[in-house]
């Protein structure tokens, strides 16, 4: 009996070793995974952007006009990046201050070379050019400055929750080129006198740059009358 039931012990062994070798499960096919095809992104409509970003900067005379400080809050980014004509740094807080006080007016302000560059769907760069005519900015001390001129302005915007909003805003001011003098012809000598010395043609001094312009210096046309 005992040599009956190692034999059969060797042979459970046996199979349980086979079973551990070579295993019953099918073999499972490492193909199996699905691959995910990217969605295309949508092309963007750009005759809708343009028309949408000029209307913004078209706006401006309308918010500067009625002082409309909550449309500025909506405009422009809380983190917006602002470089005044001065050079000097600036923010959205400026810009609603200076709106809500009145601060800036002008006789007529026209924009011309207005480009509208789209990057994608949600990014554009806006580039003008403004001319001031009359223009003044008045300051805290209540003092106005002259901010007559031509300048070129750059505006970056994100579209941030379906809602267009500029996040940079660049303006320079358009230096006039200085008029070239005209020659001055030399005399001739008289004979036998010695040739005069031709004093050298004075060259007008460089135009002095403008005082500190509106802080955002933002594209727009003024209204010509109140409706």
């Amino acid at each position: 009996m005992k040599r009956y039931l190692s034999v059969v012990i060797l042979l459970a062994a046996m199979a349980l070793l086979a079973f551990s070798q070579f295993g019953c499960a099918a073999p499972q096919n490492s193909n199996t995974s699905t691959v995910s095809t990217p969605t295309p992104e949508p092309t963007p409509d750009k005759a809708a952007i343009e028309a949408e970003l000029i209307k913004i900067e078209n706006d401006w005379p309308r918010i500067i006009k009625e002082r409309d400080g909550a449309a500025v809050r909506r405009m422009e980014a809380d983190d917006i990046f602002l470089v005044y004509p001065d050079g000097q740094p600036g923010g959205r807080e400026q810009d609603i201050k200076d709106i809500e006080a009145g601060a800036l007016s002008a006789d007529s302000w026209e924009i011309a070379d207005l480009k509208v560059n789209i990057l994608d769907k949600d990014t554009a760069v806006v580039s003008l050019r403004n001319t001031v005519k009359n223009g003044k900015y008045k300051m805290a001390d209540g003092k106005s400055n002259d901010i007559s001129g031509q300048y070129r302005s750059v505006d970056t915007f994100v579209r941030r929750n379906g809602q267009w909003q500029v996040v940079a805003s660049a303006t320079v001011k358009i230096q006039a080129p200085t008029a070239a003098a005209s020659p001055t012809p030399k005399a001739s000598p008289s004979p036998g006198a010695s040739p005069a010395t031709t004093p050298a043609a004075k060259v007008p001094p460089p135009p002095k740059p403008s005082p500190k312009a509106s802080p955002a210096m933002k594209p727009m046309s003024m209204p010509t009358k109140t409706p």
